[in-house]
């Protein structure tokens, strides 16, 4: 996520806060290519039957961005942390429709450690979505730090920033979550 500069879409991101709407369509051009590569991303391991597409998933999310009112926007980092929290939901809510169409359907997401991006191995994100909702009454801020990591595609630089903790404490984070979701995912599946 390092193509667009970090203080470009900061700036805009503030003027779009004081309502210069020109602001936004400036912006929109700059965030839009970095939300279609998160969501070739996502869906690059995905059934080659999957019925929802990256343009379609950054369609939605775009949407929901700009419908966002209520956000005072802090800079890139927050704004990919929100985009996070959409892309999550947006998976979550396409994978349920389906599994209701169709027994068993879904959407698969990697939780590795290096980045989203690369999955040797995927899991049921409806399955993860249950697992986040338990570990979020844990411990919220290791649930925020998956989020960002997974659905965000946030390194850990970029979620320490989003979320204003040190690397060295999202990495702790990331780590005992990774584990934790695991032990709840094996065990209740």
């Amino acid at each position: 996520m390092n193509t667009t500069s970090t203080t470009d879409v900061t700036e805009l991101l503030l003027q779009w806060n004081r309502g210069d709407r020109a602001a936004l369509d400036r912006l929109m051009p700059l965030i839009y290519s970095e939300l279609r590569r998160l969501a070739r991303r996502k869906m690059r391991y995905e059934d080659q039957a999957h019925t929802l597409q990256p343009t379609a998933l950054v369609s939605d999310i775009y949407l929901r961005l700009v419908d966002q009112k209520r956000v005072n926007w802090q800079n890139r980092a927050h704004f990919f942390g929100v985009a996070a929290q959409i892309i999550r939901r947006v998976l979550v809510d396409h994978a349920r429709a389906r599994r209701r169409l169709k027994r068993g359907g879904g959407v698969n997401i990697s939780l590795n450690n290096r980045s989203a991006a690369v999955a040797p191995r995927t899991l049921d994100i409806v399955i993860l979505e249950d697992a986040l909702t338990r570990l979020a009454k844990l411990d919220p801020e290791q649930e925020r730090v998956v989020e960002l990591r997974v659905f965000g595609g946030l390194s850990i630089d970029e979620t320490a920033e989003a979320l204003n903790i040190s690397s060295a404490t999202v990495k702790r984070y990331w780590t005992t979550a990774r584990a934790w979701l695991y032990r709840e995912m094996t065990t209740k599946s």
